[in-house]
């Protein structure tokens, strides 16, 4: 039994006990009649929390069965072979599971090892058994908490109370888990960093002005050759995320709220914002697409024209531009919504006092709407610090310590792309670089946020 058909036969028991323990709440306040308070709380109370207290447990049981089914089912297929024949490391073992897997579900016809056919039937089986041994104990579990809860049912008991503490407490769950997971991301990269710099001097990576990590791809190999210094993806990540991104987004968005904001009809506001908020919708391949084999040329061709015989295809402003482009929604949606947020007495009180209107915008909405730009702004830095597909299209992957934005650099996160595609070796510098360059990116964005907190929090102090 799969876990896809267990979730819905659960949560249809489950709509199943709510309908029942409804049922009776209506009973209780039919039998009440016309007495004001006679039960507590309201049959749909009654209903959720019967349904809770049944579904409860049984969610329980298919979470360790999808976090731990696949790897008892692996122990058990792996404990069937010979001991002489078993896969000496986990990558050999990883693969011949990907191959009896792939052939049991139909989507392999052969394999390349020998041994997966035969296997195949001993994961059907034991997963089958696995599957049938979580189905039944869910539902026998979702049938005792069912009839528990339904048990409970009178007409003073607190449904009401009890559904608002079991709401709270997943509520409470759920933002631990976000924590949790934060937590662990930057856990594993100070783990895997630190295993690097063991490697590699924090020095000759943090101000290091060549990056070569193909000459020390194994660990033994790696010596003060300063093939790790990551200067110039810094530096490429700045200047095509930070400069010319910003440089072509934060006018353009800022511009674009104002207008729609405080200038444009209703009807045209009405179609033109959801237009311009499309450009968020559009995936960063396109806009790879569109910097490679559009704006590059043409940047290209501007630079030849200005006498750069040797202008590359790639380059830091066709990435830029485009980049540019794309973030503009993130800009111009949260400009729009911080102006929108001005109070209209503000803008009123100004106009009244025979400012123009553009001086409304700037002396008056701007200011007062500040948090909620910089907020914008830090968004969109964010977003196009983060951004793979459009500087390896339109950037190149060329490590260039330049001011020329006609020259081809590159950025932290094409890099870590590059280092971890394929097959890798994780004792070697080459490959831990990666964490160490996603360490560095996740500091650098912690102190733009800090530090835009901190500007929002002056800001919005002089204008409370």
């Amino acid at each position: 039994m799969t876990l896809p058909v267990l979730l819905m036969l659960v949560l249809a028991l489950a709509a199943m006990a709510f309908l029942f323990g409804r049922a009776r709440a209506n009973a209780m306040v039919a039998a009440a009649g016309p007495v004001i308070g006679a039960v507590h709380s309201r049959p749909v109370y009654h209903g959720a929390f019967v349904a809770m207290v049944a579904l409860a447990p049984a969610l329980l049981i298919l979470a360790g069965f999808a976090a731990l089914g696949a790897g008892w089912t692996e122990q058990r297929v792996i404990e069937s072979i010979a001991p002489a024949s078993r896969p000496a490391t986990a990558v050999d073992r990883a693969a011949l599971m990907n191959e009896v897997r792939g052939l049991a579900s139909g989507a392999m016809d052969t394999s390349f090892n020998p041994a997966a056919p035969g296997l195949v039937p001993v994961y059907v089986q034991n997963r089958t058994s696995l599957g049938l041994a979580a189905g039944g104990a869910s539902l026998a579990l979702l049938l005792m908490g069912g009839l528990f809860a339904y048990s409970r049912l009178r007409p003073d008991f607190r449904a009401r109370n009890r559904v608002e503490t079991l709401v709270r407490v997943t509520l409470v769950l759920a933002s631990a888990v976000a924590i949790i997971t934060t937590f662990g991301i930057v856990l594993s990269l100070i783990f895997e960093s630190v295993r690097f710099f063991n490697l590699v001097s924090p020095t000759e990576f943090l101000f290091g002005t060549k990056w070569s990590p193909q000459t020390a791809i194994r660990a033994d190999q790696v010596g003060s050759s300063g093939a790790f210094g990551a200067v110039p993806l810094f530096w490429g990540t700045i200047f095509i995320g930070a400069i010319i991104a910003m440089i072509v987004a934060i006018p353009l968005g800022l511009m674009s709220a104002v207008y729609l904001t405080q200038y444009a009809r209703p009807d045209v506001r009405r179609w033109l914002k959801p237009m311009l908020e499309l450009l968020a919708g559009v995936p960063t391949v396109v806009y790879g697409f569109f910097a490679a084999l559009t704006v590059a040329p043409a940047v290209r061709d501007f630079a030849v024209a200005l006498g750069m015989v040797d202008a590359s295809a790639e380059s830091a402003l066709a990435a830029g531009l485009v980049m540019g482009i794309m973030i503009i929604p993130f800009v111009s949606s949260m400009a729009d919504d911080a102006l929108t947020a001005v109070p209209g007495a503000m803008r009123d009180g100004s106009l009244a006092m025979g400012a123009t209107r553009s001086e409304t915008v700037k002396r008056v909405l701007v200011p007062a709407a500040l948090p909620g730009i910089v907020g914008g702004v830090l968004l969109a830095v964010s977003r196009a610090i983060g951004e793979t597909m459009i500087v390896v299209m339109a950037a190149g992957l060329a490590a260039n310590l330049t001011a020329n934005p006609f020259a081809s650099v590159t950025t932290v996160t094409t890099q870590i792309v590059a280092l971890l595609t394929g097959d890798q070796e994780f004792d070697s510098a080459k490959t831990l670089s990666a964490f160490a360059l996603g360490l560095v990116l996740f500091v650098i964005t912690l102190v733009l946020n800090i530090y835009a907190l901190a500007v929002v929090k002056r800001y919005r102090e002089a204008y409370e």
